[in-house]
């Protein structure tokens, strides 16, 4: 089953609060439905909070905590 994954969602401070990061996941939400997607998901940074309270706010629950690893090759 294919899932939408919403990578990054970023607003520059001046233009927060006011729908805009909403309105995209929105999108991004219709295009993944458009696809076939019957799920949608993202992340954030353990300590975002704010990034946490946006999440939630727009109806995702919290499917797990990870920790990412990467290396240079």
């Amino acid at each position: 089953m294919p899932v939408g994954y919403l990578e990054v969602v970023f607003v520059s401070e001046g233009y927060r609060k006011k729908g805009y990061a909403a309105e995209l996941m929105s999108e991004c939400e219709k295009w993944a439905k458009e696809k076939g997607c019957t799920e949608f998901a993202s992340d954030c940074e353990l300590d975002n909070i704010d990034s946490l309270r946006f999440h939630m706010a727009m109806g995702f629950e919290e499917a797990d905590r990870i920790i990412c690893f990467r290396k240079d090759l």
